[in-house]
């Protein structure tokens, strides 16, 4: 039996690239190429679930001291005030 089901997907713009990948002769079938394109997602998106884990715990195990949340929206609000001051010197 079957374990998937066929399904109907409108691809716009990519449509040419999955005539092309078909033209080479490198897949042989539209559903060929999608399943291909699907396992390369997942793969991209376990690399960024993977950087964005590895991130988190450097961040849990940096020894520095925090920075109170007032300090760094008084320092980000200077910053953007300084920046607008320049965009208006530029214009």
């Amino acid at each position: 039996m079957r374990t998937s089901k066929p399904i109907s997907v409108t691809l716009g713009r990519q449509q040419s690239s999955l005539d092309a990948r078909l033209a080479s002769g490198a897949y042989e079938s539209a559903s060929e190429v999608m399943r291909a394109a699907l396992r390369a997602l997942d793969r991209e998106e376990q690399v960024i679930i993977a950087i964005m884990r590895a991130k988190v715990q450097e961040a849990l195990d940096d020894s520095r001291p925090d920075i109170p949340a007032e300090d760094v929206f008084k320092a980000l609000r200077q910053h953007h005030a300084d920046r607008m001051k320049v965009a208006k010197r530029e214009a």
